[in-house]
């Protein structure tokens, strides 16, 4: 885990404002018990977790598509093609939604702004890490090769409202 206790911290109150904030009906599904706290999610979002992050079009009509997310000091990253629709949109409206839902037993759930910055600036030095861990071992350095030769942007969500829910077995 890159986070450090100050972002835990941060994390966790996120998270308490979050729920705070929910509607009756979601405050119904996610009881207490179905929360993940701050260090379990540090803990359960190691390497890369599909996400499908949510932007908005000019005229106000949401799209959604695939990135691989990273968990990274308390906030998901992401990267694409500077040319990219998703990107190109978040370059002038950086409201995004972002959701990790790898089946119906986790989810986590992600509203806020995206800060977008060059991948190959020294603030993508940790996204570009994250990147190389996951894929040099399936891909070999052919994906290294193309990460240094891709012109894409990074995007660091920062969060105004995080959502989490685990499914608990029966009787525990």
């Amino acid at each position: 885990m890159l986070e450090t206790p100050a972002e835990r911290a941060a994390l966790q109150r996120l998270l308490e404002e979050s729920n705070d904030a929910a509607g009756p009906h979601m405050a119904e599904i996610i009881t207490p018990e179905r929360r993940l706290n701050a260090e379990e999610i540090c803990a359960r979002l190691q390497g890369m977790r599909l996400l499908a992050v949510a932007t908005t079009t000019a005229d106000g009509r949401p799209l959604v598509g695939p990135v691989d997310g990273y968990f990274l000091h308390g906030s998901f990253y992401f990267s694409a093609g500077r040319e990219s629709v998703k990107m190109r949109h978040l370059a002038v409206r950086s409201p995004v939604s972002a959701m990790h839902l790898p089946g119906e037993e986790l989810s986590v759930v992600v509203h806020g702004t995206a800060e977008l910055f060059d991948i190959h600036d020294r603030v993508g030095d940790e996204l570009r890490q994250a990147m190389l861990d996951h894929y040099l071992p399936t891909s070999g350095a052919a994906f290294e090769t193309w990460l240094n030769d891709t012109d894409a942007l990074g995007a660091r969500i920062e969060a105004s409202r995080m959502f989490t829910f685990h499914m608990v077995e029966a009787g525990t």
